[in-house]
């Protein structure tokens, strides 16, 4: 025995701690300053560019087995990675509907890490800030402070918290136990046929299927037909199904159009329906002082789902579901093994922040968010929106001065939806207009997406970047009627 534990002393045990925390420190602050210039300088660099094949190589490297110098993990990273972004902290990014970033949420990531919380609950203070940011949250958008909500990793999954929590208060039955096939009539909801295919998925993952989402025509401002979603509501119950919920879209991912949320809270209260509102483009909108009107009604939903990785600008991800019913909200998810039960004081006797969502192992987002809204104050953030939204607006005048162009709608907050037109239709004109994108794209001026609106093919330009100026959305213009020009002229093949 004495043999075996002289043996056992000699073992040498391992860390993944460096032995040398002075040149760990050194290339810490090399790679601080490599950050500053690295957000300092992106006006300067391409929105994005194509991979060579070498740095594509690069990712189809074998596991490593073996050790290699810290410093030399860091310049492959460097070399691409950091090179080789998708694009959306740059200037001219405009595609999809991305955040931007910013410095101190990312140095508020880089403290989560190090503090290395897991934020499922207990009495510590990630847990505390976590709360609080919810609690921020509510605030914004009017909610009261005695509402559920849980911050979580984007748009898509608030959205599906906030309908789960909807599927288990109007079921009639109790869902977590019997399941979706003891539901006596069929679930019935409602959203616009513009409503995000996130909520498609909802469906699917909480065993209703897509057919129990019934998509509602738009009027001519591409907001949900209130008298057509009355006329569904009652056709459907006429048909022996249930109407549960509606969901009104605060910022459409086409147009950028919010429905008649007022409309929706008064018709959701007189049907009986729960009313949850998708506001991951535009919930935040709240803040703006000079457009908050247009998100009014908000605050009278049962659920909200927002984004504060778009325009409260935190780096990816994190998302924040809003649920005004606090009990029902932590009903649909609260589960206490033995493993997990509270205690009196301790670690254990803090609030279980996994009861409210999916998650038992939850990252620290909330650091982020917290740091960024004490730096600038939740003002600026709200300027910064009526900031996008008036360079929307801006960006439609340019549009409609410019002979060449042609403008699909005045945009209704901050996503502009336009085409360069020579005289061509149909797919002519789509294939003309596809190609000038992918050339701003390839070029290195700008990121756009392009989308369908009224059955026509449009290139479509979302402003909700605080890096973005006046004199980039002149440069966009100038550079999509030269390109314009080119591929009319010159034919579409690429340049």
């Amino acid at each position: 025995m004495d043999a075996m534990q002289e043996n056992l002393g000699l073992v040498a045990e391992e860390t993944l701690d460096p032995l040398d925390w002075a040149d760990v420190q050194a290339l810490s602050h090399r790679v601080i300053d490599d950050a500053v210039d690295y957000l300092r300088d992106v006006r300067d660099r391409p929105v994005w560019r194509e991979m060579p094949a070498d740095v594509r190589e690069a990712f189809a490297a074998p596991l490593p087995r073996s050790p290699a110098p810290l410093a030399a993990v860091y310049g492959e990273v460097s070399r691409t990675v950091m090179s080789y972004p998708m694009g959306n902290i740059h200037p001219r990014f405009w595609s999809w509907y991305m955040g931007s970033s910013n410095f101190t949420g990312a140095l508020g990531d880089f403290l989560a890490a190090i503090q290395g919380s897991n934020l499922g609950g207990g009495n510590h203070a990630a847990g505390l800030m976590d709360s609080q940011v919810v609690n921020w949250c509510k605030e914004m958008l009017g909610f009261p402070a005695s509402a559920g909500g849980t911050l979580v990793s984007g748009g898509s999954m608030a959205n599906i918290i906030g309908l789960t929590v909807a599927r288990n208060v109007k079921a009639g039955i109790d869902v977590r136990e019997h399941g979706v096939a003891a539901i006596e009539k069929p679930l019935r909801f409602y959203g616009s046929e513009q409503i995000h295919s996130c909520h498609r998925k909802a469906m699917e993952a909480l065993g209703l299927g897509n057919r129990a989402l019934r998509r509602i025509p738009t009027d001519s401002g591409r907001r949900i037909d209130i008298a057509a979603l009355r006329a569904a509501i009652t056709e459907d119950r006429a048909a022996g199904f249930k109407p549960a919920c509606v969901i009104g879209t605060a910022g459409t991912v086409n147009t950028g159009a919010i429905d008649d949320l007022q409309a929706l809270a008064k018709l959701a209260h007189e049907e009986g329906l729960w009313f949850h509102v998708d506001g991951c483009i535009g919930a935040l909108i709240a803040i703006a002082p000079e457009n908050a009107h247009r998100v009014a009604g908000i605050e009278r939903a049962d659920s909200v789902a927002l984004d504060p990785h778009k325009w409260l600008h935190a780096p990816f991800e994190v998302g924040c579901a809003l649920v005004r019913d606090a009990a029902a909200h932590r009903r649909t998810f609260a589960v206490t093994p033995e493993y997990l039960e509270s205690t009196p004081r301790g670690l254990a006797s803090g609030e279980w922040l996994h009861d409210y969502g999916l998650q038992t192992s939850r990252g620290f987002r909330a650091l982020k968010v917290w740091m960024a809204l004490k730096e600038h104050g939740v003002e600026k953030f709200g300027r910064l929106i009526d900031q996008n939204i008036a360079q929307a607006v801006y960006l439609a005048g340019l549009i409609e001065a410019a002979p060449q162009l042609q403008l699909a709608a005045s945009p209704t907050v901050n996503i502009v939806c336009f085409r360069y037109q020579p005289g061509l239709t149909g797919e002519a004109l789509k294939t003309l207009n596809t190609e000038v994108m992918l050339r701003l794209q390839e070029q290195g001026i700008a990121a756009l997406s392009d989308t369908t609106v009224h059955g026509e093919h449009w290139l479509r330009v979302a402003i909700t970047n605080h890096r973005t100026r006046r004199e980039d959305l002149d440069l966009l213009v100038h550079e999509t009627v030269r390109l314009g020009h080119d591929i009319a002229t010159q034919g579409s093949a690429p340049s």
